[in-house]
Formats: C-alpha cells, structure tokens, sequence
C-alpha cells in the first residue's frame, strides 16, 4: 500500500537528517526532521485505522500490536524531540517504527476477536505502557553510553546530540513514571477484566507482567528514598523491561504464531 511505503520512507528520512544532524555539529534544536517524522506518524496511524475499517474491528494480535507500540514510541519520540529534549532518540526509533509497519503491512490482517470495550482498554493500557517503558529502555541506554563515555573522558560527536547527563537522567525518571502508572492501569484493569487466566493461558504473562511492574516500582522507590542514579537505575531498567517484553510479546509470539491461538 502506498501510505505504507511513504511513512516508512519519511521515518528513514527523519532518522537520516538527525544523523546528518549530529555529524555536522548542528544545533541539538535543529528541527529539520519534525515535518517528515510527524507525516510518517500519522501515515502510520492512518494505515491501521485503513486496516481496522478493512477487517471491521481493532486488530492487536501479534505484528499489529508491535506496530502500534512503534507507532507509539514514535510520537513519545517526536514529542520530546519538539521540545528539544531527545531528538536523538528518533535515529534508533525511528527505523525501529518503519520496520514494525513494513512488517505488519507484509504479515496481513486479521479479523478481531470481538473484545468488549473492557479488554479493549485493558489491551490499549497495556499498548501505551509498552512503548512507554521500551523509550525509558532505550534512555537508560543512552544513559549508561554517556556516563560511560564521561567517565572515560572520550568527548564522541555523538555526546553533543544529548541533553546534559542529569537533564537525561531527570527525563529517564519521568518515562518511567508515566509508564508506571500506564503499566499500574494494565494489572488493574486485566484483575477486574480478564477472567479465567489459565483457561486463557495468561497467567505466565501475568506473573511476569508483576514481576516487571515490581522491579520498576522498586526502581522508583530506590530513585525517592536513596537517590539512586546511574548504572543502577539503567540496570533496574533493563531488567524491568526484560520482563515486560518476555510478558507481552514473548507470550504472544508463542500462543499467536506458535501454537496459533488468540
């Protein structure tokens, strides 16, 4: 479908100024790559809502929902980068969305299994808090890249296109805590919602789902009480969102496209 072709070309694109961005020591505000990056997201955007009018419902198995989480991490993405705090992310997740939308476009569509309006929001919760956390992921790297390069005193070009290192920890903190709560608003709704957990086959992806919930909590509380920071915070991170991608799409992929079930 052309929409497809034309946002992922504009994603590349955007990613491709940024880099061009950073290797001519341009201004961390420089925002030459807003217009395509926004044009690719709402092509993208609009592509599902093409494909949910073709199948008559939301589909969210496996290829559409880790779309709609590139499509999220996306807008998150061009959010921060508007206001000038994290352009750079776009270089990583900017492909990372075109790949998810090419992926989908190629795997098809499937008709929706007919979800009440009450797993929906529990499915569209859980879709937020991914993307949420998988951003705080990729922060917590560029994070523990910078310290270390810091620490190292190896002043890469690459250095110039981050916010200073507390500015980023701070903007860490506050993707975590937002997808906390979204994750918090997942478990609550899946309680009062979903029923019968092992006639569905979900309470491995339950189990995990707290697990990563508990380590991020453990994270911020660590962050309130003791201050922590640096290379605790980004492996408390990485561990949390090991868990959440065994628990989300770990699970789906072997239910959806091994076992074949929904």
């Amino acid at each position: 479908m052309p929409i497809v072709f034309i946002a992922t070309v504009l994603y590349l694109a955007a990613a491709s100024l940024l880099v061009r961005t950073v290797a001519r020591d341009a201004p961390a505000g420089s925002a030459a790559w807003a217009l395509p990056a926004l044009t690719a997201v709402v092509g993208h955007g609009a592509y599902h809502v093409l494909a949910w009018r073709e199948v008559g419902g939301a589909d969210l198995h496996f290829f559409a929902a880790l779309s709609l989480v590139g499509l999220g991490m996306s807008l998150l993405t061009l959010l921060f980068g508007i206001r000038g705090r994290m352009p750079a992310l776009g270089v990583t997740v900017f492909p990372l969305a075109a790949a998810s939308l090419a992926t989908y476009a190629g795997a098809g569509h499937h008709v929706p299994e007919g979800l009440d309006w009450r797993l929906q929001l529990h499915a569209w919760f859980a879709l937020l808090a991914y993307a949420t956390l998988a951003v705080a992921a990729l922060l917590a790297i560029l994070l523990w890249a910078q310290d270390r390069a810091l620490r190292r005193r190896e002043f890469h070009r690459w250095l110039r296109a981050l916010p200073p290192l507390t500015e980023l920890e701070s903007l860490l903190f506050r993707t975590i805590t937002v997808g906390f709560v979204l994750l918090t608003a997942t478990l609550l709704t899946g309680i009062l919602f979903v029923h019968d957990l092992f006639a569905q086959h979900l309470i491995h992806k339950t189990v995990l789902s707290v697990l990563s919930w508990l380590v991020f909590g453990a994270l911020l509380f660590g962050r309130w009480r003791y201050g922590w920071r640096g290379a605790s915070a980004v492996g408390w991170t990485l561990t949390a969102m090991t868990l959440l991608v065994l628990a989300f799409f770990g699970s789906k992929f072997v239910l959806e496209l091994v076992l074949g079930r929904a």
